[in-house]
């Protein structure tokens, strides 16, 4: 039986680098992410012009998710969020011990997913940020319990009545 070292190739050549400036991005994989980014705001969108926001629920912690985030950021600014309340280091810090609580309870509570700065506007690439999945619930939870996203609803259906007329 071969030893734990040859097994993970200790012996095929020298040990990578732990040094993260010593790796390169892979452009398929980052394309194949930001795919699975644009699919998910894509379906989100149409979720808000399909269904009442405010009736909306994107998971089954919705009102803890919504408890904490009141607790944590209950005078953060919805409607056009700045983007130093989510990539300032005190706010950094702030959202990741917030996130760290969903870790194991939230599918993929880490996964990169994109929030839209201003809510009246749709995903656009100046108008979207990355932030973490669960951070991206927690706004978007706030944002349909006060109506934020009434308005893209709002439009669809008179739209739809307009063609329908």
């Amino acid at each position: 039986m071969a030893d734990l070292a040859e097994a993970l190739g200790a012996n095929s050549g020298p040990i990578p680098s732990t040094n993260a400036n010593d790796y390169v991005n892979d452009h398929i994989i980052e394309a194949q992410w930001a795919e699975k980014c644009g699919r998910q705001a894509d379906t989100y969108f149409k979720l808000l012009t399909a269904i009442e926001p405010s009736k909306l629920r994107l998971t089954r912690l919705d009102d803890e998710i919504h408890e904490d985030f009141l607790a944590c950021f209950n005078n953060m600014q919805l409607d056009v969020i700045r983007v130093t309340d989510l990539h300032a280091p005190e706010a950094k810090e702030m959202w990741r011990v917030f996130c760290m609580k969903y870790e194991g309870r939230i599918e993929d509570y880490n996964f990169g997913t994109l929030v839209r700065l201003d809510v009246s506007q749709e995903y656009s690439q100046e108008n979207t940020i990355l932030v973490p999945r669960v951070q991206f619930y927690s706004i978007e939870i706030a944002r349909n319990r006060r109506g934020l996203n009434d308005c893209h609803y709002e439009a669809a259906q008179k739209a739809k009545a307009e063609a329908a007329s």
